[in-house]
């Protein structure tokens, strides 16, 4: 009890904008050098392992595609948390870290749509068709899109919060069907070759240089979602301080 109560400490501690900036100014050069070192040795296995016996050199675009959906879904995943932190909770940065990490998952979302289109034109012999996966992914992208309109669209900082709160709660349906939708529904997309109960498809050869990217692409995210936390907390700052000081100088004329 001791050990949870502490904890729990912490993360109250840590949930004050001014404790999260300080580390993050700690924390982000670290993640930075994380991400590079990670991309430098991830793409040098990426070019430099073995083609595939059918993709041919196309299977390098695997490399990107599956981390950066796999970052797509973590990143909704986060933003669901985060979501419910706020509307249960009322937790001070749930809000904000719900709301940043909607531009970096449309991005991430993005990459691995553009990729699989890449890499299904010489496989399927076109660059899309409405199958399962592919489907629920650009349902996902539109969801991250509508995400962002929203936020945009509502002035009220706390009105907006609950509305894309409960929008993202309710759209997280979306991210199992992604996962499972190769096993649920006949899909021209090759099921899971990575996470599955009896171990991984993919030989070793191929899974190596996939994890390192996968690695990659979680620091990647890792840095611009801290990152992006502390520019909106010194951005609602910023805000509030200019509000201050014209409501200050409007007392002071009237």
């Amino acid at each position: 009890m001791k050990f949870v109560s502490k904890f729990s400490k912490s993360l109250s501690a840590l949930a004050q904008p001014s404790r999260f900036v300080a580390l993050a100014d700690s924390v982000i050069p670290a993640l930075a050098g994380t991400t590079l070192v990670a991309f430098t040795f991830g793409l040098w296995l990426s070019f430099t392992t073995d083609v595939d016996y059918q993709q041919g050199e196309t299977v390098r675009i695997m490399y990107v595609h599956v981390p950066a959906a796999w970052i797509a879904m973590l990143c909704y995943s986060v933003m669901t948390m985060n979501a419910i932190g706020s509307l249960v909770w009322r937790h001070p940065l749930a809000d904000v870290a719900a709301r940043v990490a909607a531009p970096l998952g449309a991005a991430f979302t993005f990459v691995s749509l553009l990729t699989g289109a890449i890499s299904g034109k010489p496989m399927w012999g076109t660059w899309w068709v409405w199958d399962a996966r592919l489907t629920s992914m650009f349902i996902l992208f539109i969801m991250y899109l509508g995400i962002l309109a929203i936020n945009r669209a509502i002035d009220e900082p706390n009105r907006a919060g609950r509305v894309t709160a409960v929008l993202i709660v309710v759209g997280f349906v979306n991210i199992p069907i992604i996962k499972f939708s190769v096993d649920w529904w006949n899909t021209l997309h090759q099921p899971a070759s990575v996470l599955r109960l009896d171990g991984p498809a993919l030989d070793m050869e191929f899974l190596r240089p996939l994890l390192t990217m996968g690695f990659a692409f979680a620091c990647l995210f890792a840095t611009l979602y801290v990152a992006s936390i502390r520019s909106e907390i010194w951005r609602r700052k910023l805000i509030s301080h200019y509000r201050l000081s014209a409501r200050a100088a409007a007392h002071k004329d009237g």
